[in-house]
């Protein structure tokens, strides 16, 4: 037997045995295993069918097995552009793989015949079937189904957009797609060449296409190899090269007297040990580079993030460090953190690094989303991956769809005390390489830490506002107290001056009642004397002037007798308001009186008095007040310029009420005053020109008399209050 004649299709053989016995342990049952499944143990009989072909002596025996083996191998070409459809989901050309099974089916029935394999021809590698007149049809149809697979997977490549399925189809490409291409090409030693099968060395690519099964998980089989399991192998392949070298050294050196010396053997072991310690280190790192190449160092990356966590308590720094980590790092087209509300009404973008940064920076996810709630339910990543193999359940499918609107391949959730606080998603890596079960420990391990960096950023934000607001409060309360207290002292004065000027009101009425009896006696005795030289004989000149001046006396004596009278009514402190009161007369009394603060200033009274207007029910002293201030503050306002004060009384049939209207052309109350104006003690005047409680009474005066004190927008610059009371019915 030739062993390194065996050793190629045994080792393809061991690779469909391998596949085949994966897909059976760790498949799915989808009709893409199915049919893979089916690919391999057709190619576990083929390859079997060759070993034996290679070894047996007897003709009739190899043409026996060869013919068996044809008989299912007949079908490996339907089923291999079968699972190629199904793989690329081609929905169309239905018809070419009927076509192809049904020309499996008919050649079927020739495979015991001379028409299909004619004989066994002996080679040099031993024997090997003959292809009779219909075989040709066998091979030409394995290799138009193969170039026809290879365009389509080609096709698939080039119209791909994700990297990750590019990636995928290009192991598919360089494993199935060749092997199908070397396996056509066993044709050759059939159509008589003496050829060593090209397809024996199919182990070659259905390495490569290993390799991409378990570093793409190209049949969905949730299959992602680790280094540890890598080096297992090579340790494993190494020590079977170690048997072959073995092996081979024992033929090679059979004949020589030295080969059965223990020296021998000891160089010999100590030779191949050197040789097998430096072959497993460039092999190990060739490895490395395969599986790990620009990956991160695990320890330092965890490192790197506790050291953060520790050394940065702003969550503004936390998120930018973690998303360079996480694409630079990761080498990934994109990441994001999304944290939640405090408030639980769901999450929002807070950073991303990337590609897609801006079309993700507006979304917000609310508590209610089917993302949230199968985060909060799992606890667990969400793989994009995983999320197709759940179609069936429910609300999946608007899950994936979120992950969609995220351009999201995984997303960690951030678990602090059982509690979500964000989540970090991560889009394709740039290498296109599926996420390993390393990549899973480390951002499982990341996400943990964030959601600790962010409950602790948190927290010394929450500490940080505390501390200001409490400066910021006592600052306030100090200023508060201060103001109370301004305010208290204000208060004091004005009640103290609102009691003065009561007083000063009761002694000017107790000395208007006084005046008034000595007024009646001067007055009484001016009218006697003016009659008495009204009737005398005396000179009619000095009678005259004596007689002239005695009347202005006794006028002048007239007005201050009004003026008292006036005083009176105003100073009354009864509270009756059954009485009938003349408005006009209270206008008029009130002019009177403050006669004394206008006449020398450049000041107009215009007044425009209803003369039938009807009296109202009050008390005269209470709304003599109300019209001395309301008029005092208009002489108040001209001050310094060329005053006009218009008093107006009128009534309102419609409304059966007697209507008063003061309005001057002073500077006028502004907008943020008007709402306050009849505040107690709120004035606009200077300290110690106002107690802020003269509009204040004469609102609360009003309102008892069953009316209303209202400001108006004036028609001019000025101020225009309006007095409205009920009139009496008769």
């Amino acid at each position: 037997m030739n062993l390194f004649i065996n050793i190629p299709p045994f080792l393809t053989l061991c690779c469909f045995l391998g596949l085949a016995l994966l897909t059976i342990i760790r498949g799915r049952g989808t009709k893409i295993n199915i049919l893979f499944f089916i690919l391999c143990i057709l190619g576990s009989f083929l390859y079997i069918d060759i070993l034996f072909a290679f070894n047996v002596k007897s003709t009739g025996l190899a043409l026996t097995i060869s013919r068996i083996d044809h008989f299912f191998i007949i079908y490996s070409f339907p089923i291999y552009i079968h699972f190629f459809h199904s793989y690329l989901n081609i929905s169309g050309k239905i018809w070419l793989i009927r076509l192809a099974y049904a020309s499996a089916f008919i050649l079927m029935w020739f495979i015991p015949t001379p028409l299909y394999i004619e004989s066994m021809q002996k080679h040099s590698f031993g024997f090997f079937a003959k292809g009779g007149v219909l075989y040709p049809l066998f091979g030409i149809g394995s290799l138009c189904v193969t170039m026809i697979v290879l365009t389509l997977i080609y096709q698939a490549i080039r119209n791909e957009k994700s990297n990750i399925q590019k990636n995928r189809l290009k192991y598919v490409f360089a494993g199935f797609g060749v092997m199908g291409v070397m396996n056509g090409l066993n044709v050759l030693p059939i159509l008589g060449y003496s050829v060593y099968p090209p397809g024996c060395f199919s182990f070659i690519p259905l390495v490569v296409f290993a390799t991409g099964l378990f570093k793409h998980d190209l049949l969905d089989m949730g299959i992602l190899i680790k280094k540890s399991l890598v080096y297992s192998l090579i340790t494993a392949l190494l020590t079977f090269i170690y048997a072959l070298i073995i092996l081979f050294a024992n033929r090679l050196f059979t004949d020589f007297n030295f080969s059965d010396s223990i020296f021998f053997h000891l160089i010999f072991f100590l030779l191949i040990a050197f040789a097998i310690g430096p072959l497993k280190a460039k092999v190990q790192e060739l490895i490395d580079n395969l599986f790990s190449k620009g990956k991160y160092d695990y320890q330092k990356t965890i490192k790197d993030v506790s050291r953060m966590i520790a050394s940065v308590l702003d969550l503004d720094e936390i998120a930018k460090l973690l998303m360079d980590m996480v694409v630079n790092v990761m080498k990934v087209d994109y990441g994001g953190l999304f944290l939640c509300d405090l408030s639980g009404s769901g999450c929002k973008h807070f950073a991303a690094r990337g590609k897609y940064c801006d079309s993700v920076s507006s979304i917000s996810m609310a508590d209610n989303d089917s993302i949230i709630q199968y985060v909060k339910r799992e606890k667990q990543p969400i793989i994009r991956k995983k999320l197709l193999q759940k179609t069936g359940e429910p609300g999946i499918l608007d899950v994936h769809s979120d992950m969609d609107r995220l351009y999201a391949q995984i997303i960690f959730p951030m678990i602090f005390e059982k509690r979500l606080n964000g989540f970090i998603v991560l889009g394709e890596k740039l290498s296109g390489d599926l996420f390993t079960p390393e990549d899973m420990d480390l951002f499982e391990t990341l996400a943990s830490q964030c959601a600790l960096a962010v409950e602790n950023a948190r927290s010394y934000k929450l500490i940080d506002d505390l501390n200001k607001n409490l400066e910021k409060k006592v600052k306030e309360r100090t200023f508060a107290l201060q103001e109370a207290l301004s305010e208290k002292e204000r208060t004091q004065e004005q009640l103290i001056r609102s009691e003065s000027l009561a007083a000063i009101g009761q002694l000017v009425a107790g000395t208007a009642h006084e005046l008034n009896n000595p007024l009646a006696s001067v007055t009484s005795l001016i009218q006697s004397t003016i009659e008495d030289l009204s009737q005398s004989n005396h000179n009619a000149l000095l009678d005259e002037d004596m007689i002239d001046d005695l009347r202005f006396a006794d006028k002048e004596l007239g007005r201050a007798r009004s003026i008292v009278a006036s005083l009176l009514g105003l100073s009354r402190q009864t509270q009756t308001y059954e009485e009938a009161v003349s408005l006009n007369s209270v206008i008029q009394d009130a002019l009177r009186i403050l006669y004394n603060q206008y006449k020398e200033r450049d000041i107009e009274i215009v007044e425009n008095y209803d003369r039938d207007l009807p009296d109202v029910r009050g008390n005269f002293a209470n709304l003599g007040q109300v019209a001395m201030n309301i008029i005092k503050n208009g002489i108040q306002a001209v001050e310094g310029k060329k005053g006009l004060i218009s008093l107006t009384t009128r009534f309102d049939n419609d409304t059966k009420q007697v209507v008063f209207e003061c309005e001057d052309n002073g500077p006028g109350i502004s907008k943020s005053h008007r709402q306050d104006i009849f505040k107690p003690f709120f004035t606009t005047k200077e300290v110690g020109k106002g107690t802020g409680l003269g509009l204040y009474i004469c609102h609360e005066i009003i309102q008892k008399h069953g009316g209303e004190l209202i400001l108006k927008h004036s028609d001019g610059q000025g101020a225009r209050f309006v007095v409205t009371l009920p009139a009496m019915e008769y």
